[in-house]
């Protein structure tokens, strides 16, 4: 299930992409049948090893591409272990969330970009983020839980601040929101409560089907309730110095 929209987030074959904080690897593994180049980086060793056995795996079935490499690591998001202007692309998805530090993040993601380099960052929406921290507060008062509820217009603001230039945002996994009240009403860990599991079948059975009616509901209801906010930004070329101010 994917939050980012590669439609709107053009990736060419060899691009070096980062996927920071990259989780289970659902961004990492797409890139990579992709052709790009990845990088896939968490501090969670146990699930880094497992997007490596995944990688490896895909390999092995030929399912990424020639010349496309992937590479799984355990690190920090706040110093990142590369040289400036690595890479072509950064994805942060549901990341900044957890971090007290989200301008030091922003910093390192800028530094490690190419010029004319994208990003796209992905957090829970204000509305239905603010629903489930009303019904519980389980649901986020956990160690490396969420931290705070992004504003749109908030972190578009942080985004520009850090120097990065936005060019879109939609709204995505709106049928992934009523699942989430219903888990915070019943509870976080009670998996076994009825309409958290009926509801669960649903969302499994549309991920794996998906049919045309859970996609054009989706489609109608991202704006109003939809899960994720997604935004997505460039980083501009530095002006050209003129030849005499060069030569000074």
């Amino acid at each position: 299930m994917l939050t980012v929209d590669f439609s709107r987030f053009p990736l060419a074959p060899g691009d070096r992409v980062l996927d920071l904080g990259c989780g289970a690897g659902r961004h990492a593994f797409e890139c990579y049948r992709r052709g790009a180049q990845v990088v896939a980086l968490d501090q969670n060793g146990e699930e880094i090893r497992e997007v490596a056995k995944w990688f490896a795996a895909m390999k092995e079935a030929g399912e990424a591409p020639e010349g496309a490499t992937a590479t799984a690591m355990e690190g920090d998001a706040l110093a990142l272990p590369f040289p400036d202007e690595s890479f072509d692309v950064v994805i942060i998805s549901e990341v900044m969330e957890h971090i007290p530090d989200d301008k030091g993040v922003l910093a390192e993601m800028v530094r490690v970009l190419k010029p004319g380099g994208r990003i796209a960052i992905t957090v829970p929406r204000y509305g239905p983020e603010k629903v489930c921290w009303a019904l519980s507060d389980a649901y986020h008062e956990v160690e490396g839980g969420h931290i705070r509820i992004y504003r749109a217009d908030e972190l578009t603001a942080k985004v520009r601040e850090a120097g990065l230039r936005p060019y879109g945002s939609h709204h995505a996994h709106a049928l992934h929101s009523p699942y989430w009240w219903l888990k915070c009403a019943c509870g976080v860990d009670n998996d076994k409560a009825l309409p958290v599991r009926a509801y669960h079948k649903l969302l499994v059975w549309d991920i794996m089907k998906k049919p045309l009616a859970t996609r054009v509901a989706e489609q109608a209801l991202n704006p109003v309730i939809g899960k994720s906010f997604v935004l997505y930004a460039t980083k501009p070329h530095l002006p050209r110095l003129s030849a005499e101010v060069a030569a000074q």
